[in-house]
Parts: C-alpha cells; sequence; structure tokens
C-alpha cells in the first residue's frame, strides 16, 4: 500500500502553492519535520515561505480550521506566533493528486518565514519572559473553548494510548505484562493525583523548547515566538509550562518558580496544577509510544525510529514507567 506522503513530491508541492497564486522559483527545501510535511519555498521577489502538508488522517478539517482560528485570536492580541497567511480568503487549503494509480489528499498552509534560535532556558530572564508570553496565551485561551479538537487528559493520553498499543500488538512480547502492570500502576496513580476541578482551558499543547524560537535584540520583534500550534488541545495550564525546564529534580523546581514569577505576573495560576507534572509527563510517555505505533506505515519511519519496538525499547520503557510511578508515589 502507497502511504500518503510517498505521492507528495516537490512538483506537487510547488503546484498547490503556484495555485494559489504564489510565484515559486522552483526552489525548495524540507524543514525539519517529521508529523507533517513542512517545506521552505522561494519565491520569484527573493523572498520565501514556508508550507505546511498536515499528516493524512490525523486532524479533520474542522479540527484544523479551529487551529488555525485559535491562532488567528492570538495574532489579534499581538502574541508572537507565527499563523496561517489568508491566501484567495482562505488559510487552509487543499492539494489533490494522483501519483503511480495512488491518490492523495492534503490540507496545507502557507506560512511567512520567520527565524529565530533556541531559546537560553537556563537564564532568568528568558524563563520569566516566557512565563509572561505563555499567561498571556491563557488569556486568550480561557475565553472560550474549543469545539472540535480533544483535550489532554487520563482518557486520551493514557488509557486510550495503552489500549491501542494492546490491541495492535506493539508490545515486544518478552516484557508485555511487565509493561502492561507498570502502565496500569502508572495510570492509577495519574488519576489520583490530578485534581478533577482544575481550570481547563485552550492551549498550545506541545510547548517543548523547539516549539519555542527567540529572535535575538537588534532584530524585528524580540524575544520569543511560538512555531508551531499543531498540537492546540485542551487542557491545564501547566501542560504549556512543565516542558520548558529541564534538570534534575531541584533545578526543575527552582526553574518552573522563575517561570510563574514571570505568568503570575499577567495571570494568576492554580498552584495545585503543580502537582500535575508528574502525572502529565506520565501519560506523555506513554502516549509518545502509542504516537510512534501509529507512524510505522510513514516511509520516512525506518529512519528515523529504528529502534521502536525492540525489546531494548520496551524493557527501557519499563524503567521509565518505574521512574515515574516513583517520582508520583
Amino acid at each position: 500500500m502507497v502511504h500518503p506522503y510517498q505521492v507528495l513530491t516537490p512538483s506537487v508541492v510547488l503546484d498547490a502553492l503556484s495555485g494559489l497564486g504564489l510565484a515559486v522559483d522552483g526552489r525548495l527545501s524540507a524543514l525539519s519535520s517529521y508529523e507533517n510535511r513542512v517545506y521552505l519555498a522561494h519565491l520569484d521577489d527573493d523572498s520565501s515561505v514556508v508550507a505546511k502538508f498536515y499528516r493524512p488522517g490525523r486532524w479533520s478539517e474542522a479540527q484544523i480550521r479551529e487551529e488555525h482560528s485559535f491562532t488567528a485570536e492570538l495574532v489579534t492580541e499581538d502574541i508572537p506566533v507565527v499563523g496561517p497567511l489568508v491566501l484567495n480568503s482562505m488559510s487552509l487549503h487543499e492539494a489533490r493528486v494522483v501519483h503511480d494509480g495512488a491518490d492523495g489528499h492534503f490540507w496545507f498552509s502557507v506560512s511567512p518565514r520567520r527565524g529565530g534560535r533556541a531559546p537560553e532556558l537556563d537564564d532568568p530572564e528568558v524563563l520569566m519572559w516566557i512565563g509572561r508570553l505563555m499567561a498571556r496565551l491563557h488569556l486568550v485561551g480561557e475565553r472560550q473553548a474549543f469545539a472540535v479538537r480533544p483535550a489532554l487528559n487520563l482518557h486520551t493520553f493514557g488509557e486510550q494510548s495503552r489500549d491501542q498499543l494492546v490491541s495492535q500488538q506493539q508490545i515486544a512480547e518478552e516484557v508485555q505484562q511487565q509493561w502492561l502492570s507498570l502502565c496500569d500502576q502508572a495510570l492509577a496513580l495519574v488519576k489520583q493525583q490530578m485534581p478533577t476541578e482544575l481550570k481547563l482551558l485552550r492551549l498550545h499543547g506541545d510547548c517543548h523548547p523547539g516549539n519555542i524560537l527567540w529572535t535575538p535584540e537588534g532584530m524585528p520583534e524580540p524575544g520569543p515566538h511560538f512555531v508551531d500550534m499543531d498540537d492546540a488541545r485542551t487542557g491545564p495550564a501547566v501542560q504549556d509550562l512543565w516542558m520548558l525546564v529541564h534538570g534534575d529534580t531541584a533545578e526543575r523546581r527552582h526553574k518552573i518558580e522563575i517561570v510563574l514569577e514571570g505568568y503570575e505576573s499577567v495571570r494568576r495560576f492554580d498552584r495545585r496544577e503543580l502537582y500535575c507534572i508528574e502525572p502529565l509527563r506520565t501519560l506523555r510517555i506513554i502516549h509518545y509510544s502509542a504516537w510512534l505505533a501509529g507512524r510505522q506505515d510513514d516511509p520516512a519511519f525506518p529512519m528515523h525510529f529504528p529502534w521502536f519496538g525492540t525489546s531494548d525499547y520496551w524493557r527501557g520503557q519499563c524503567d521509565t514507567l518505574r521512574e515515574q510511578i516513583e517520582a508520583m508515589a
């Protein structure tokens, strides 16, 4: 069976952009992205745009449009996020192609090119700045709810991921029972420790350092900006904060307090959400395995993830779940 990405050739991408009236000059570079396919396309006037072709079947049209609507709200509030351009009165476009007897259908968007470097997350001033920025994003996020984009919770990230891995027989047989027992223990602790009455809001959803770029002083719009809202979903505010801090336990606690100093200068933060950090980390670990399992038909998968599914991988996951059980317990 031909994977849809196998028919997404450079000529298909260039034809799709030309169809929007963009004067592409033929130069096209693939950017670092695995979930979607993202390209830098150069135009005749020496400018360039970024074209993002969404992974077929991951999001519905309505869910993508809701992401774009949220991004447009943020842009209106002068929150630095790179949103899709409106071309021919639309931010979301379709590309259809038939190649070697295989049909391909893609939703895609076009964004302005915006550069930057990774933020210096060991710098307290940077952490506070990002904290203030995230609070501003959340002030917009709490105004209304998503209608069709999913939530991040025990069921969607934990139980569904576990059940998918078991039903698809993805776990190495020699460690399957061990992994399943540890997973169930971990999910029981997640359920026990995640407060049920926390306020939920629209989030960035995947705010790891790779999704924030920093524009140096002296450049237009210096400071941090978000480059990808693809994982926007509903959840507690702390989901957008905990992935920003790294190091040992003491270092993470120190850094999250610096982030919160900036955050709380703009928006109130419910301190009970700090108890959600290890449960949320646990859910992300389980969900990541299921995410990998669902991408194995991608033609780029063997190159990027040759270790997935091996006994060593699943033994490592068992060790990681033990660590999370200890951290939560």
